[in-house]
Parts: C-alpha cells; structure tokens; sequence
C-alpha cells in the first residue's frame, strides 16, 4: 500500500503566487476532509529561537489559517515550551520569541496558544503501550484541539538525521516531562583537548549536569537529560554526542510520543513540510547556517511517514552546495543527511514508525 505525498515546486508567475500555490496544495492533499465544522485546529509549528532564521515565515502560516477558516474551523498556532534554556523554555518568553520573529496576531490572522502552558506541566497522559513508553505526555492544548495541522520546517537535525513531521509530533508536541524522558540516556562527551573552559556549556544546562573541573567541561551522566543543548553551546564545539544504541533509541521514542499524539486524531490531521532553508541543525538553536541544498518546494500529506521519505528524497536527490556545512555526498542521490552526520542513521525513525502504523515509507508524490 502506498501513500499519497502532494508536492508543489516554488515557481511563481503573475496570476499564481506561491500563497496560492500553498492554498492550492493543502486542498488536494486533504484539509477540507480533516478539518469539520467548528472544529478548534492546533496548527503545530515551530516559532524558532530567538537569532533563528530558518523558520517557516510567517505570511505563509497566515495563508494556512485562512485555509483552515475557509473549511470551517477555528484555528490557533500552537507549540509547546523547550526542555534545554533559551527563548522559548516557558511560555511568557516563548510568546514574546513568537511575536518578535514575526507570528504577531496582525501578521497571522489567529491567536499562539502555547501547548503545555506556562511553564511545560499542562499535559494529558496518553497510554501507548509501546516498547520505550507505556503514558506519553502530550501537551494539552494539542491534545484537546480538534484536529490538528502539522507544519514543520524540514532540516537536519544532530540526533536524529533530520527533522520533518514525525519529530514535530513526537518531541515538538510533548509536554516538559515527556520531552524529558524522550532525552534521557544520551549524555553527550567531552572532548578535552578542545575545550576552552569558557563555562557557557555549564550556564546552559538545564539540569546542572556539567561542572568545571581543573578549567574543563565534565559531564555528569546521571542528571543529564540528553537534550544536546550543549552540544550547540559550545564555542569550542568541544561537547559532542555519543553515538551508542541510545541514539536510536531516541528516535524510537520520538516515534511512540508521535503515536501517542496521533492515535487519539484518526484522520483528524494533516502534514505540510516546507523543503526550504534547509538548514544542518534544528530550529532550536540561536541561528541558522547556510543551507545545505538549494530550496525545492513544499510537500503535504496525510501520511507523517511518508512524507517525511518523500522530503528526504527530495534533498538527496539535489546537488549539495559546497559553501555550507556539507562537505561530502554532494553528488545528486548522495545522502546529504549523513553527508553532515555520517553517524546518524536517520531510516531508524521512518521504519519504527513504519511497524507501528503510523504510516509507509512507500509513496506517490503527485505534483500540483
């Protein structure tokens, strides 16, 4: 069985601006049949840290929340607050990061209504039954919305390959806990001939896991909650992941928060990737380095998996640009993923996912 992945490239003319290519693409890939009549719709996006700039711009979130009103429902954009310290780790400065990058209520057309609240403990507990996870926490706004509208930058990402849909469901819609747990057992190493003894890692850390010790970074496995924050701190880029069986297991976890958020919306979703900025690293971090491909368009679905398949064949199937971070598999069908991160295998999350129903790897991409 196959799914249906709808693309559209980002030609323009007079007559049909990408706006309305936009609005075109989410009708076809399925948004009249997932959205009813008053149905309150999280649109789950990622506002981006403060200094970001690879975020999905705001006009387009605009243009989604006129197409969610115009089949009836009542949409908000929502995201739920950071596991490591930054901009976005509690909601008054997750509100206030939002605004400042451009989702301000005149731009967008529709309220933030930040997931797990205050300060990341508005949650509901949802059974799962899986290997990693019997209860994920799901942020509870998204829990209690009506359908949902996944729309997710798609980059890399320095644990799981790269980051689309299943990431933005499983760990973007967890609560502080389940973020939490989805981390744990991955604590990173420190690489001492590099490190400068600045102290930026031990300010960083949400957990106080990292000391000083004779003017070099330590890492304490037992409090770290793994969330890699400091590996993205480092000036020194002396603090780096430690690749072991507890990477996938990571990407295994995000998989089963994800079905935790999807099982409760049978058919009530819809997945939009923008393949643009594609960017080596998350959203999360303070700024964005050159993109590694040339943008290439957006893809939309009702299938996380395979639209996730569909937006990483897409990049590898481009010409790597050699003044970014990509240094090797530059050739188009190289795979630019592991071209930044050669330890990462990034089929991990798409084929658990896969055996646990979530969607297939196996696809039609149908060009608008």
């Amino acid at each position: 069985m196959e799914s249906t992945v709808y693309f559209c490239d980002l030609r323009t003319e007079f007559t049909r601006n990408m706006l309305n290519k936009l609005g075109e693409l989410v009708a076809v890939a399925g948004l009249p049949d997932v959205v009813g009549q008053r149905d309150l719709v999280a649109i789950k996006l990622h506002f981006g840290e403060a200094g970001n700039t690879g975020f999905i711009r705001p006009v387009y979130l605009r243009k989604l929340v006129e197409a969610t009103r115009a089949v009836g429902g009542n949409p908000f954009l929502t995201d739920a607050n950071t596991l490591y310290v930054g901009s976005r780790t509690e909601a008054v400065r997750h509100l206030t990061t939002a605004v400042q990058n451009g989702f301000a209520y005149s731009v967008v057309n529709a309220p933030i209504i930040i997931a797990d609240g205050l300060k990341g403990t508005s949650e509901v507990a949802v059974a799962v039954g899986q290997r990693h996870f019997e209860t994920a926490y799901i942020a509870a706004e998204i829990a209690n919305a009506d359908a949902l509208l996944v729309v997710s930058h798609f980059k890399g990402h320095e644990i799981s390959g790269f980051g689309g849909a299943l990431k933005n469901i499983g760990m973007g819609c967890a609560s502080r806990r389940g973020k939490l747990a989805q981390h744990s057992g991955i604590a990173p190493k420190v690489k001492a001939k590099r490190c400068i003894g600045c102290g930026t890692c031990v300010d960083q850390c949400p957990t106080r896991a990292i000391s000083l010790k004779e003017k070099k970074a330590c890492v304490d496995p037992e409090p770290c909650c793994g969330c890699g924050g400091c590996i993205l701190a480092c000036p020194a880029e002396a603090i780096q992941v430690r690749w072991n069986p507890s990477v996938a297991e990571f990407q295994e976890k995000v998989v089963e928060y994800g079905l935790g958020v999807m099982q409760a919306k049978k058919d009530k979703v819809l997945f939009v990737n923008f393949i643009t900025d594609v960017t080596p690293a998350c959203d999360c971090v303070p700024y964005s380095d050159a993109p590694i491909v040339a943008d290439i368009g957006i893809v939309a679905s009702t299938d996380p998996v395979a639209i996730d398949q569909a937006a990483v064949d897409l990049v590898n199937a481009q010409t790597g640009l050699s003044q970014s971070f990509l240094k090797t598999n530059l050739s188009p069908g190289q795979d630019k993923f592991r071209g930044v991160y050669p330890d990462v295998d990034w089929e991990i999350q798409l084929n658990y996912a896969q055996k646990l129903g979530l969607g297939t790897r196996n696809y039609t991409l149908k060009k608008i």
